[in-house]
């Protein structure tokens, strides 16, 4: 059996206060030019649901999955053909808005090969920031 296919998943969920609304939060996370200014190097959207993600010069397809406008969107990244793969890796963006005290919060569920749990929340923290910077928040 390869190596690859032996590899087990982790799921990392980790959750930031934004002084955004979702209205304003919503297209960061799911549009191309959004997530080109926080997430990676850059981002092409190739016949609607595909994404091509940028990081290092190299790409990383995805389709969009599923998204609720100002809510959510999920994009489950595609092999190297831009196949789906079984138990394939996925990024959740979950905006959840407390009715009581109307704070935004931002809900990443990153499901990865990645198991060193304090390099992904670096890595988030660190993306969180580029992005509050974006948004104001």
């Amino acid at each position: 059996m390869p190596l690859s296919a032996t590899r087990l998943k982790h799921r990392f969920t980790v959750e930031y206060p934004i002084n955004a609304s979702p209205k304003i939060l919503y297209p960061y996370l799911a549009s191309a030019s959004g997530l080109s200014h926080w997430f990676c190097q850059d981002v092409k959207i190739e016949g609607g649901h595909l994404y091509n993600f940028i990081w290092d010069n190299q790409p990383h397809y995805a389709e969009m999955a599923s998204h609720r406008t100002n809510r959510s969107a999920r994009f489950v990244f595609l092999d190297e053909n831009k196949r789906h793969a079984a138990d394939a890796n996925f990024l959740d963006f979950l905006i959840e808005e407390s009715q009581l005290t109307q704070e935004v919060y931002l809900r990443v569920v990153d499901y990865s090969e990645e198991t060193d749990t304090i390099e992904l929340q670096e890595m988030w923290d660190s993306l969180i920031l580029k992005l509050r910077e974006q948004v104001g928040g």
